[in-house]
């Protein structure tokens, strides 16, 4: 007997990834990288797949997809993986914040020690 409102039991959780428990190492997905949908759903696509790419219409963090799914985030990877490989997804990394003029700093610090 399954628990009530739980549907990831590990015999589903394997079923899901065809066995696999890592994700490509070539497919390098973090928890706040960035993936974005190539193309649409098509039918007879594995129901998992489909939902990844329906949320992903727009940049969604990997962590994003795993708790909208409800999957644990290694398994979310391995879902991932399937669909980068197949060109359907594709991913990147969030842009790092530049560092700011130090001399900007500089006169914003002289400007506070007037004050």
């Amino acid at each position: 007997m399954s628990r009530p409102g739980r549907d990831d039991t590990p015999d589903r959780l394997y079923t899901i990834t065809g066995g696999r428990s890592r994700s490509d190492p070539t497919a390098r997905f973090d928890l706040v990288t960035l993936v974005v949908a190539e193309c649409a759903p098509a039918s007879g696509m594995q129901s998992e797949h489909a939902a990844i790419l329906r949320l992903c219409e727009r940049p969604t963090a990997v962590v994003e997809i795993a708790a909208t799914l409800r999957l644990p985030v290694s398994i979310t990877k391995v879902l991932l993986s399937d669909l980068f490989a197949t060109g359907r997804v594709s991913a990147r990394h969030p842009r790092a914040a530049a560092l700011p003029d130090s001399r900007l700093l500089e006169q914003v610090l002289v400007g506070l020690r007037k004050l």
